[in-house]
């Protein structure tokens, strides 16, 4: 025989609103993967982030080359500047002629 009751009808107070929940409906609250000590209600219990446990997992990701690099096209870029410049930079286009006048 058990040394507790069920408990069915029992209410039990949220440690964090001070609301009134059925004692089966409040669950533990946890901090950083450990109990803190309070009941919570389960509309309201914030789970434990997945952030606060970063470091303790060992992750391995393997890369098939170390520092890779992307491939390089030589001529496909457009990239210079003053006094050294690509010589595919140089480009001169016209539609027609302009003229400005000051006063």
């Amino acid at each position: 025989m058990s040394a507790y009751a069920k408990g069915t009808h029992a209410f039990g107070i949220c440690d964090r609103s001070g609301f009134r929940y059925k004692l089966s409906d409040l669950v533990w609250e946890y901090q950083n993967g450990t109990k803190t000590g309070l009941r919570v209600g389960r509309d309201i219990v914030d789970p434990d982030q997945p952030q606060n446990f970063l470091g303790r997992v060992k992750i391995n990701d393997p890369q098939a080359l170390r520092d890779p690099r992307p491939d390089y096209a030589p001529g496909n870029g457009l990239f210079g500047w003053q006094p050294v410049w690509n010589p595919i930079q140089y480009m001169v286009g016209s539609v027609g002629t302009v003229t400005v006048t000051t006063t």
